[in-house]
């Protein structure tokens, strides 16, 4: 039996939706300027981000790091 993940913030959030849910609130330009790895600044999209993502443990965590941060002030913002 699973026991569901209180503390992970991330749980049952795939990085494919991570980096979609980012790019629809930054775009890419800024997603860029923010975490400047190539996969967001030269001709990016969706499929290279993750292919660099899946094998770059501290550009993953950057992004994941980011997505946390967004996504807390996304929701403080419709509360408030």
């Amino acid at each position: 039996m699973t026991t569901p993940q209180k503390s992970n913030p991330l749980h049952g959030i795939t990085l494919e939706m991570i980096v979609t849910q980012l790019v629809e609130h930054f775009g890419w330009k800024k997603l860029g300027e923010k975490i400047p790895i190539n996969c967001f600044i030269k001709d990016p999209s969706i499929n290279s981000s993750l292919k660099l993502l899946r094998k770059t443990p501290w550009a993953r965590k950057k992004v994941e790091t980011l997505f946390i941060r967004s996504r807390f002030a996304i929701n403080k913002k419709r509360e408030g």
